[in-house]
């Protein structure tokens, strides 16, 4: 490779690198042709893209878009290296595991995977990775929750309209007494005229 090449290919990797806010370092080098004909089909098919590159062009790459950011995966940059990048966080991880399922093996390798800013180095981390929630799993988690007091709120409304307002509700609250009617006031009857006593006579008007 001439280096007006690797200047090239050092671009295309940063290019990519940039586009992408996930990829996994993985190590081919044991399989055949066959099986990195088929791991690329798998890939291709779960919208993960896979590029096989040198180390050292990865690690310059790497470098010259910020070398701290990226300094945790270097270590990992060693053996036939395949770069796969893809916009969900797990895909990579369970095309691995299924590949390794399919072929009764431990190959390819997970070296490292860069995750939204956080790097998981080593192969025993592969089994984490695919329980990683997506964003758009955590979406629907939370949409779950914020659904579940309408559930309930409609479950009761549909409650009442099966079995009438005596259906007992799960909270009753006691209506307040009722207020007593005020007593009419009491009417004194006029007094009736006294009869005379015997043997007086009214007095004359």
């Amino acid at each position: 490779m001439t280096p007006a090449q690797k200047r090239e290919a050092v671009e295309v990797l940063k290019e990519k690198f940039s586009q992408y806010s996930n990829f996994y370092i993985t190590d081919t080098e044991s399989l055949n042709a066959e099986q990195v004909s088929t791991l690329r089909r798998h890939c291709f098919d779960k919208q993960v893209e896979m590029k096989v590159a040198k180390n050292t062009l990865i690690k310059k790459a790497l470098e010259q878009l910020d070398g701290e950011k990226y300094s945790g995966v270097y270590e990992s940059l060693n053996n036939v290296t395949a770069l796969m990048f893809s916009d969900n966080p797990k895909e990579p991880a369970v095309i691995l595991s299924s590949f390794r399922k399919a072929n009764n093996g431990e190959r390819p390798v997970l070296k490292a995977a860069f995750i939204n800013g956080d790097i998981f180095v080593g192969d025993a981390q592969l089994a984490n990775l695919t329980k990683i929630k997506t964003k758009n799993e955590l979406i629907g988690e939370v949409i779950g929750l914020l659904q579940s007091p309408a559930k309930r709120v409609l479950a009761a409304l549909l409650n009442y309209h099966e079995n009438g307002p005596t259906a007992k509700a799960e909270e009753t609250t006691e209506a307040p007494a009722a207020e007593a009617a005020p007593e009419a006031p009491a009417t004194e009857a006029p007094a009736a005229d006294a009869p005379a006593a015997e043997g007086e006579t009214p007095a004359a008007e």
